[in-house]
């Protein structure tokens, strides 16, 4: 069996408030495998976005390790946390936070850039994505000429245009109407299935969730599994 892209064990998070201390995870527990879509469901509130800000690396959990393939990242700086978010994991927002002035692809080429991937090895990546979903004809359009749908799955090409091992998507079609969000999930799951990514989707849609190789639940602070 191969190891985890993504683990988290014993994950604990807390913040301070006027009204006391708040303990939004308690004792987290995930082991993600490759391949594998893992829907994240709870209230609004459980901390859903905090569990996916930990396992991305973009806070510190007060208690508790985050692994990627392996690594423990909890006695990395935050240089070698941010190389690993480069190099390691991929993000898919509710909204989709294109670079207006930019084209999509070269939306898609710029987490490639800042790694250091060569612009024409960068430019053949993001249209081969692009072509994916189907987006060839309009990689040269700009954000603002792009339908909601298209723009998310733009968003999707550039969470991925590295090569993660792991996608962390926070209600990545939380902002489009049924028909649309339907067709960019069945996008995100196929690019998922076809290049062994693991990934952890937040999602208040049952439908969606049931799509997904299984369903975690977040509420009251513990992560269990339906």
């Amino acid at each position: 069996m191969s190891e985890p892209a993504l683990e988290l064990a014993g994950l604990h998070r807390r913040f301070r408030t006027a009204a006391g201390e708040l303990h939004v995870l308690r004792g987290a527990e995930l082991r993600l495998m490759p391949g594998e879509c893992v829907a994240l469901v709870g209230p609004s509130g459980a901390g859903k976005s905090t569990l996916l800000h930990c396992a991305g690396l973009l806070e510190r959990p007060d208690e508790g390790a985050v692994r990627i393939a392996g690594r423990d990242c909890g006695t990395m700086s935050e240089a070698d946390r941010t190389r690993q978010r480069l190099a390691s994991l991929g993000f898919v927002y509710q909204f989709h936070h294109l670079l207006p002035e930019f084209s999509a692809l070269e939306n898609a080429m710029m987490p490639q850039l800042i790694a250091g991937r060569p612009r024409a090895e960068a430019a053949k990546r993001a249209a081969d994505l692009l072509a994916r979903v189907g987006l060839s004809a309009r990689a040269d359009h700009r954000p603002a000429r792009l339908s909601g749908g298209e723009q998310q799955r733009v968003a999707i090409v550039r969470a991925v245009a590295n090569s993660p091992r792991v996608l962390l998507a926070d209600e990545p079609t939380g902002n489009l109407d049924p028909r649309t969000a339907d067709a960019v999930f069945g996008e995100l799951m196929a690019l998922v299935r076809n290049t062994g990514l693991a990934a952890l989707v937040a999602t208040h849609n049952p439908e969606i969730a049931a799509r997904m190789d299984r369903t975690l639940v977040l509420k009251d602070g513990v992560l269990s599994q339906t």
